[in-house]
């Protein structure tokens, strides 16, 4: 049985909201350092108006809610990850590869853009694209524009190695 703690509430969560967006916008105000160095109040102050034009967007909260669930999981999922890894080699033996690093970052771009997709329920819009009779001109189309962007993509990268 659940117990019923501030944190249950409306307010509750929106505060929870307000501090997590609030760590995000100012982390990465302080990393990129657009305003300048050494502006931390600013930094704060920025991401603190964020934080509360956040939740005062009622679709935005929705969306953060349903949303951390899935990061919370996917955390789950790296973390045991890496604890196999960690069982089975020695310190400093495992190394991933360049292009291990990107599939990775391009499986979690793709589970993420699902997701988002998933929660704003946009799912069957997308798929109603893809089925029927102007859906399948459009599947097809982009098939064809990824096969062409590919094979351009190939022949810049590999023309000037050739010779």
């Amino acid at each position: 049985m659940a117990f019923e703690t501030i944190l249950n509430t409306d307010w509750g969560q929106s505060i929870l909201i307000v501090i997590l967006v609030f760590t995000l916008v100012f982390a990465v105000l302080q990393k990129s350092k657009i305003l300048g160095d050494g502006k931390s109040q600013i930094d704060a102050l920025i991401a603190l108006v964020a934080g509360l034009m956040v939740v005062t967007v009622g679709y935005a909260t929705t969306l953060i809610k349903q949303m951390i669930p899935f990061l919370a999981v996917s955390l789950v999922i790296i973390l045991v990850f890496l604890l196999l890894i960690g069982i089975f080699f020695k310190p400093g033996e495992f190394k991933l590869s360049g292009g291990l690093i990107t599939a990775f970052g391009i499986a979690a771009f793709i589970a993420v853009v699902i997701a988002v997709i998933s929660f704003t329920g946009s799912w069957n819009t997308i798929q109603g694209y893809f089925s029927g009779a102007t859906g399948s001109q459009i599947f097809s189309n982009v098939i064809l524009l990824i096969v062409v962007g590919v094979a351009v993509w190939v022949v810049v990268k590999f023309a000037g190695k050739s010779s």
